[in-house]
């Protein structure tokens, strides 16, 4: 965690701050397989609603001198890949919102995610779906233990680069 980011459980009041994180990465359709026109009330019910999950907020703490305190800087969640026999291997989705840009909350979102994960009983978390041309991202997950398991080709279609590949991505924990 950065000095000034504290992250927390999300509440229900924080979803205002969750959805200007999450919207314009929605509506931009580069890293995620939502539909860039999700409405507000699904892309809540997908978020904070899946079986499951734990939805973590990133949040500005009082020493932030950038961001009015409580401020939602970037929001994650995690849950189980599979049910049932799957169970034990987490998924996670992360989203760093405009006021937590190049300040470390999405590497600070990361570790509290795997820390919250092993200790909630997950043995290894996998992410199924990042997309190959999301550079940082596969850089800060590779930074962080993860490995491209497969890539699955021309299983996304971006809006600017069209069809490429998809990574499945896991490390243990």
């Amino acid at each position: 965690m950065t000095e000034a980011t504290e992250v927390r459980d999300a509440t229900p009041d924080d979803w205002p701050g969750i959805w200007r994180a999450l919207e314009p990465v929605f509506r931009a359709g580069e890293t995620y397989t939502y539909p860039r026109d999700i409405s507000e009330a699904d892309a809540r019910a997908a978020w904070t609603r899946a079986p499951g999950a734990r939805v973590l907020v990133a949040v500005a703490a009082s020493g932030d001198a950038s961001a009015a305190p409580g401020t939602v800087l970037g929001t994650a969640k995690y849950l189980p890949n599979h049910p049932g026999a799957g169970a034990h291997v987490a998924n996670a989705s992360f989203v760093v919102g405009p006021d937590g840009a190049g300040r470390g909350v999405g590497r600070t979102l990361a570790r509290a995610v795997l820390d919250g994960a092993r200790a909630d009983g997950y043995r290894a978390m996998q992410f199924n779906a990042v997309v190959e041309t999301n550079e940082r991202a596969v850089r800060l997950w590779e930074s962080l233990g993860f490995v491209v398991l497969a890539t699955v080709p021309e299983a996304f279609d971006h809006p600017v680069h069209g069809l490429v590949g998809l990574h499945v991505m896991h490390r243990t924990l």
